[in-house]
């Protein structure tokens, strides 16, 4: 798969934005692609999309819809996950009011070789490590859209195996769904990106924030002289952020399932007939300042404890990783990925 490197360095432009500030963010997607960002807003006042989002786990499909979604117009723009929607339905069979409601949508609307008692009981004995059957997360999904009425919708998690790659093709009329554009969005990230997310991911005990120790600090580090490690700070509860167990291993247990994902964006990047949006998360060393702007890359934090001065001093740098294929790359921050995203759409949806 051959990803675009879509330019969003603009000539002239001088101004150099912190893309952690809210206000300046919005800023600079206005400097950066304004016009588009105007004639998407005209097309949704008009018309809805279904995008399906395609990427490895971590890979930043829910950051990136959701930025989107915030820049263009919160109110006609939805996200959901397949996981969360299947942990939702959880909470539903609890619920025996909600799941005789269930139960009557299902009988309304499943059609499969389960019957629809095994239907019910695969729900209710599902576990993390079997995948529900296709046919009932259609209906599920066709359930979720419904409640989005008028809405463009990203689906992150769906299709989520090979056979449903060929689902996805038609789901649009499977479902009486609107007669508007469906499209598929690929995500690549290189491994090394994801690896790193996850093993310094750090999450505060009581709100649950996650938030980087090395990519994305919080604005307080504290130190412990015994263990000579350094922690974030959660601001909004002032506690100790935590690793998550398993964290420390990264993407190793995760092998499996990312070369499945692999395999999912090559089937469906090979599909004739339906658009796709190629984003991609790093640019070459080589190239880049070319296409972007040096505060559009990831930097790396790293501290230092100053004894004399009893605090953390923070270093920062741009991140130079190496690419799946070994190529020195940066790594972006999300805003770029988004102007790309938008550039696309415009360009698919014929908006130029």
């Amino acid at each position: 798969m051959e990803f675009p490197i879509v330019k969003t360095k603009v000539e002239g432009l001088n101004k150099k934005f912190n893309l952690i500030d809210p206000q300046e963010t919005k800023e600079y997607f206005l400097a950066k692609c304004g016009s588009e960002i105007e004639r998407l807003r005209r097309f949704l006042n008009e018309r809805t999309f279904i995008a399906y989002l395609l990427g490895k786990k971590n890979s930043g499909k829910g950051t990136y819809s959701k930025m989107f979604a915030e820049i263009i117009n919160p109110e006609k723009i939805d996200h959901f996950s397949i996981g969360d929607m299947v942990r939702a339905i959880d909470k539903e069979l609890a619920d025996e009011t909600k799941k005789k409601e269930l139960i009557e949508y299902l009988k309304r609307n499943y059609r499969g070789y389960l019957s629809l008692e095994e239907i019910i009981k695969s729900l209710e004995n599902r576990s993390t490590k079997t995948l529900l059957p296709t046919e009932l997360i259609l209906v599920l999904v066709k359930r979720e859209i419904e409640k989005r009425e008028k809405k463009s919708i990203f689906v992150d998690g769906f299709p989520r195996d090979l056979d449903q790659i060929n689902f996805s093709l038609f789901f649009r009329d499977l479902i009486g769904y609107r007669d508007d554009p469906d499209i598929f969005i690929l995500i690549d990230v290189p491994e090394m990106v994801i690896n790193e997310r996850i093993k310094w991911r750090r999450v505060c005990p009581v709100c649950n924030t996650s938030r980087n120790l090395k990519l994305l600090p919080t604005s307080q580090i504290g130190y412990n002289k015994e263990k000579k490690e350094f922690y974030l700070i959660c601001e909004k509860c002032g506690v100790k952020m935590e690793e998550k167990e398993g964290d420390a291993l990264g993407i190793e247990p995760l092998r499996e399932r990312l070369k499945k994902e692999e395999e999912l964006m090559k089937k469906a990047f090979l599909l004739h007939g339906i658009p796709k949006v190629l984003l991609r998360n790093s640019v070459p060393v080589e190239v880049a300042k070319e296409y972007v702007d040096d505060y559009e890359i990831t930097p790396v934090y790293e501290y230092e404890w100053v004894e004399t001065e009893k605090k953390v001093k923070i270093k920062e740098k741009p991140w130079i990783i190496k690419n799946d294929q070994g190529k020195e790359s940066y790594s972006l921050l999300a805003p770029p990925v988004v102007v790309s995203l938008i550039k696309q759409l415009v360009e698919t949806f014929n908006l130029t």
